[in-house]
């Protein structure tokens, strides 16, 4: 076993490694490192704001690996320890900095569960992706949970201040959520298969220029408001899909089964006609 490793280290040095999209990791590395730093130094708007730029790099390496064929499997597994330290301790920090510091052994606890988490979920997600490929994320992803606390850092700050009474009672719950949604198995939407060089229908053009043009008048609302939407979609996505096919079919049965009374008064109007 270790000469195969020595012999996977050697050929990994000779064949070196793909430099675009490992750039585009570092860069996500660097803003999950400065946010630690914003946090330590206190600036809790700073880290949010680092927090959000590592999501651009972090979608930016993979759809650059991708478009120029440099998938690795060292990019992979660069990208997941890029994403524990963005995505996982840092938002982690974050909410224990920024509210739960004086709630002692809750607040740490609530810390090491979401990095914990944060790490199964990457460790699965890395298991996954050396087997078949999925359309759909399994688990909430470590970015779209580390996006929403850093929005509502951000929310807090611009739009609705909490105050530091209430903030532990709304983040301290909502670090032990999001730690279950990252290791849960609710499917979450990737958009992989998202073709946007098809024809569309003309409604979707109106419906995206409008979520655009409230996303630049309103940007601190509308951040905060697409996470949360986000994380809640994988919940309820299932019992609503089933709430509505069951009435899609209850509908159908109705119109090949019409109700006793209606097929009764039907039968009554037709004597009558018959009569007269």
């Amino acid at each position: 076993m270790k000469e195969q490793k020595k012999q996977k280290i050697r050929a990994l040095s000779k064949k070196g490694i793909y430099l675009i999209p490992n750039l585009f990791t570092s860069g996500n590395l660097f803003c999950g490192v400065f946010a630690i730093i914003s946090i330590l130094d206190g600036n809790h708007l700073v880290a949010a704001a680092a927090i959000l730029v590592g999501m651009v790099f972090d979608l930016l390496d993979g759809k650059l690996a991708r478009l120029t064929n440099t998938t690795s499997a060292f990019g992979v597994e660069y990208d997941s320890l890029s994403d524990l330290i963005s995505f996982g301790v840092a938002p982690g920090l974050l909410a224990y900095s920024w509210a739960l510091r004086d709630y002692g052994r809750f607040g740490w606890a609530a810390l090491f569960l979401y990095v914990v988490c944060a790490a199964l979920r990457l460790a699965r997600f890395n298991v996954q992706v050396s087997g078949p490929e999925s359309k759909d994320f399994i688990g909430l992803p470590t970015p779209a949970a580390a996006g929403l606390v850093a929005a509502m850092v951000i929310f807090d700050a611009n739009v609705i201040s909490f105050g530091e009474t209430v903030r532990p009672y709304i983040v301290l719950p909502l670090s032990y959520l999001l730690a279950f949604l990252m290791v849960s198995h609710f499917r979450y939407r990737s958009f992989k298969g998202l073709n946007l060089r098809d024809r569309k229908p003309f409604g979707v053009l109106v419906g995206v220029l409008l979520v655009f043009l409230v996303l630049l008048t309103k940007p601190y609302v509308m951040g905060f408001v697409l996470y949360a939407l986000y994380i809640l979609s994988g919940i309820l996505e299932k019992p609503l899909v089933a709430l509505y096919r069951r009435a899609q079919t209850q509908s159908e049965k109705d119109a090949i089964y019409p109700d006793d009374d209606e097929m009764t008064d039907d039968i009554e109007d037709k004597e009558i006609i018959l009569k007269h």
